[in-house]
């Protein structure tokens, strides 16, 4: 998926993206987000915004039913 740098990014973009992580590579939440972290974010939770950031976590708390 192509990321516009300038933009942030919603919670139901994270839940897309990580869905099709998890359901492509066959990965539970834990490793899709190991996964993000090195390919999406390229180590850098924090390198699209504290906005996307925020939607990051709200999405994975969401789906890991916190």
């Amino acid at each position: 998926m192509t990321v516009n740098h300038g933009g942030n990014l919603s919670e139901e973009y994270f839940r897309a993206y990580l869905s099709l992580v998890m359901n492509s590579r066959n990965y539970n939440l834990e490793k899709a987000k190991e996964f993000m972290l090195e390919t999406f974010f390229k180590g850098n939770l924090s390198s699209f915004g504290p906005v996307s950031y925020a939607s990051y976590i709200n999405t994975v708390n969401s789906m890991s039913g916190n």
